[in-house]
């Protein structure tokens, strides 16, 4: 309520209480020194549509001498008895500099109790707020003051402030005062850089205050410092304490005319207000379970603003007197009460207007008695209108029916052609569905194949052809949970030469699911791990000595593919294939059943060397998941310390590798060595290494890092490699902070690619042999084809002889014949200088060179 006005607006259990004072008056009409405080309560008759008064109730007060009004009025807890009530709070002024302040509570028999009373050498005009207790807090000379029921004693609280934008309740700490005071300086271990700097720009602050245990509150767990300078007004919507944690959402004014939602101290939304100078926001839940903020302005215009997708301005209204939310209609759902400015009537609900934005909408001056004949209209537009969209819904229930049996066919479709591929990976002999079968289900397809019977031996899936028994591919199948993915792995056999940068699994539903798509996406990744030297030899970032140089042979590649082969067939290493995909979807069948199959590209020996042969696709096996089984944590990962190690299996470790993302950091300290990163890594960060692998840790700090796998490499005692496997690029930020805090400012941390720099150079010497190798086969195959163009150029059965030349030269027949010879060769040696070849020969040769260029350079760029 606003300060001074004489009588005030309040609603309570959907009535509006009207409160005003009015002296009374001898019988003869003279003035009496006895002032006043008169309740009227009125509720909104469904029948009439109008305001009635339903009772009212009396608080005489002496008033000689003296100058009485009402301050505020507002609903708050009666801690006696933890009902809420109506509390007014009343100011006597003397002639004197003494205020005497009275507050009092109103019961449901209408009538008022005096709480307590205290008195000042001055007058409350700054952020007067009344509170559970009943308590009153107000602002003066920068200081906070209140006082309660149970003290009844003014307080001071140990704060300088210059605002008060918000006072109530918080889970576990009680009354809370959300100020504005000028920023202290001095850096805090609770708050991070950004809030200091915030306080050191702006040069103010936001806190808050517990007034019963006089505790302070970090202010940028409701806003950040730099809206200190701006807000005038906050209104907090929800407050829970979650893992330890105070959230908060909240809603603030300011005074750049804007609205701005605020969730755990971050800003989410910001709405531009039609009007300015706003000076207060509330809250209402309407019966479409919107949340509406209603925002008065010092003009007396008052707007709501809907929150859905974004902050919007729903509607506005001006000369407003008083705005209430309450349930006044009684439907169990809040709506708004405008009363509106009238001189021309004294009643004070003479012009008012009752609306949730939504079906609920009564404003006065409106007869609802005389409008049946309009009513019955409506009601006959309203029948014609439902027809019309009656008509329109079973439309568009065809039109559905029709897509459903569209997207069924589909399906169908798409699963028959995933058994067909099972089928052919199992090397059985797939069943087409006849015609007869394809018109029962009235799919309306067309049989491409011969619709004849099939043979005795293909009646049944269950008779396959006896297949060859192929080479044992996989050695292990396994899978795990980690989080909300779901990791599954193939370890390879080491005797099995696969090209890694062809092999990838695929998850394929077993069941047979008509609604769903059977092919499950998925990313995969290739681990190394090699347990004696506990590196990733897959997509890494060591830095290793040069190699030594290769020498390249131009006419045979045997060598070096030989020592590739050795370095490629090395049994120190478990190769591992993974499949990471999301978890949730597939819970939802209670129990699924999934395919895998491996995709890969087989590796010939031959002759010391590699060669690529055709794509292979291998069954891995089949998977099994169900809610029982996670949850009874089957298939999580299990990271325990023991002694000083970490006892995760192979297979924890590479699910937490495989859904983790990679980042690798060349540190560099030129003053002094690199020691503070082990103790870093052991006692800030809490790791342990793993017992498989002794190189990579992990930790058990306890927060958003945990979980976090550390490699740290040393080049020499002044320089290094930190490789950080981490779920997200938080957890990230979080470790490079902690890391920076600990090395001295003049390390130098660098980010590196990935791949390490060994197999790097490997590739990069394949590649560009490749390369030349390419061109060379290009220019013989083009020179090839110019010889044989050539030999068809000459003329058969004329075959120059090799005589000698003075032998030609005596007879005339020779010297003929040694013209056509000399003709011949000089006509070869033009054709030789002008070779040409058709465009398809050409495009198919400068494809090749184009590719083989563009793997080099990938190459090149990923070493530089």
């Amino acid at each position: 309520m606003l300060l001074g006005e004489q009588e005030q607006f309040l609603s309570y259990n959907g009535e509006v209480l009207i409160f005003h004072l009015s002296k009374a008056k001898h019988v003869d009409g003279a003035a009496d020194k006895t002032m006043n405080l008169c309740v009227t309560r009125m509720a909104f008759n469904k029948d009439t549509k109008m305001f009635v008064q339903k009772s009212s109730g009396v608080f005489s007060m002496h008033a000689s001498h003296l100058k009485t009004e009402i301050v505020c009025c507002s609903c708050t807890t009666d801690s006696r008895t933890g009902l809420i009530l109506p509390c007014i709070l009343m100011k006597k002024k003397k002639r004197n500099t003494v205020v005497k302040y009275l507050l009092l509570l109103l019961h449901s028999s209408n009538q008022f109790e005096q709480s307590f009373n205290f008195k000042l050498d001055y007058e409350l005009k700054e952020d007067i707020r009344l509170f559970a207790g009943p308590s009153v807090l107000w602002r003066h000379a920068n200081k906070l003051f209140y006082i309660s029921s149970n003290t009844c004693t003014v307080l001071s609280a140990p704060v300088q402030l210059s605002s008060v934008v918000w006072t109530g309740e918080i889970e576990d700490e009680g009354t809370v005062v959300l100020g504005i005071r000028t920023a202290y300086l001095l850096e805090r271990e609770d708050e991070d850089e950004f809030s200091t700097s915030d306080r050191a720009i702006w040069g103010s602050e936001f806190f808050g205050y517990a007034i019963e245990t006089q505790k302070m509150l970090t202010g940028t767990c409701f806003m950040p410092h730099a809206y200190s300078r701006v807000v005038s007004s906050v209104y907090v919507c929800k407050n829970e304490i979650w893992r330890k944690r105070l959230q908060i959402s909240l809603v603030a004014i300011t005074q750049k005319n804007q609205l701005i939602w605020f969730q755990d101290g971050l800003p989410k939304g910001v709405c531009e207000l039609p009007y300015e100078k706003p000076c207060s926001v509330k809250t209402a839940v309407t019966s479409n379970k919107d949340l509406l903020f209603i925002v008065s302005f010092a003009s007396g215009n008052i707007c709501v603003v809907q929150r859905r997708d974004s902050l919007q301005v729903a509607s506005k209204w001006q000369t407003v007197k008083s705005v209430l939310v309450d349930d006044f209609i009684g439907c169990g759902s809040e709506q708004l009460l405008l009363l509106f400015k009238d001189d021309s009537n004294t009643d004070a609900l003479s012009t008012f207007e009752i609306t949730d934005l939504g079906a609920v909408n009564y404003a006065s001056g409106i007869n609802y008695k005389h409008d049946v004949p309009a009513a019955e209209g409506l009601q006959e537009n309203s029948l014609l209108t439902i027809q019309a969209l009656e008509r329109r819904l079973q439309a568009g229930c065809t039109s559905i029916r029709e897509l459903q049996q569209h997207l069924r066919l589909k399906r169908r479709v798409i699963l028959q052609s995933c058994r067909a591929l099972i089928d052919l990976v199992e090397e059985r002999t797939h069943i087409l569905p006849t015609a007869k079968e394809v018109k029962c289900r009235r799919e309306g397809l067309v049989c491409l194949w011969d619709d004849v019977e099939n043979p005795p031996h293909s009646l049944s899936k269950e008779t396959s052809l006896a297949s060859k028994v192929p080479e044992r591919v996989i050695e292990k199948l396994w899978q795990r949970v980690v989080g909300d993915s779901l990791v599954v792995g193939v370890k390879l056999t080491e005797s099995f030469y696969l090209s890694l940068s062809d092999v990838s699994l695929s998850l394929v539903m077993d069941q047979d699911f008509s609604l769903i798509s059977p092919i499950i996406e998925c990313r995969n990744k290739i681990i190394k791990l090699n347990k004696a030297f506990s590196s990733l030899a897959v997509s890494s970032c060591q830095i290793e000595p040069p190699p030594k140089k290769l020498k390249l042979d131009l006419h045979s590649k045997n060598d070096l593919k030989k020592e590739f082969l050795n370095r490629y067939s090395r049994t120190d290493g478990t190769k591992t294939v993974i499949a990471v995909t999301s978890l949730s979807p597939l819970l939802a069948f209670h129990r699924a059943c999934c395919i895998v199959l491996l995709h890969a590209k087989k590796l010939k020996q031959r002759n010391d060397s590699l060669q690529e042969s055709k794509k292979i696709t291998v069954l891995g096996g089949k998977i099994f998941l169900s809610l029982e089984d996670i949850s009874s944590g089957k298939y999580s990962v299990k990271m325990l310390k023991d002694n000083s190690y970490c006892t995760g299996s192979m297979e924890d470790i590479l699910a937490v590798l495989a859904v983790s993302v990679r980042f690798s950091f060349q540190i560099v300290s030129s003053d002094c060595t690199l020691t503070l990163v082990n103790s870093w890594l052991l006692r800030e960060m809490e790791c342990t290494p793993f017992k498989e692998c002794h190189d990579n840790i992990f930790c058990h700090k306890a927060g958003n890092v945990y979980g976090t796998v550390f490699n740290w490499t040393l080049k020499n005692p002044f320089e290094g490699v930190l490789t950080l496997f981490c779920r997200n690029l938080t957890v990230l930020f979080q470790c490079l902070h902690s890391l920076t805090r600990v090395l001295p400012p003049s390390c130098d941390i660098k980010l590196l690619r990935c791949g390490r720099k060994g197999v790097l150079t490997e590739q990069l010497a394949l590649a560009l042999e490749k390369e030349m190798l390419t061109s060379r086969s290009s220019f013989f195959s083009k020179e090839s084809k110019a010889e044989t163009s050539l030999a068809w150029g000459n003329e058969p059965g004329k075959k120059i002889s090799d005589a000698p030349v003075a032998s030609l030269l005596d007879s005339e027949e020779g010297v003929q014949q040694f013209r056509r010879k000399l003709q011949n060769e000089r006509e070869e040696s033009v054709l030789s200088m002008n070779q040409t070849m058709n465009g398809a020969l050409y495009q198919k040769l400068a494809l090749k060179i184009a590719e083989a260029q563009l793997s080099s350079d990938m190459i090149v760029w990923r070493l530089s």
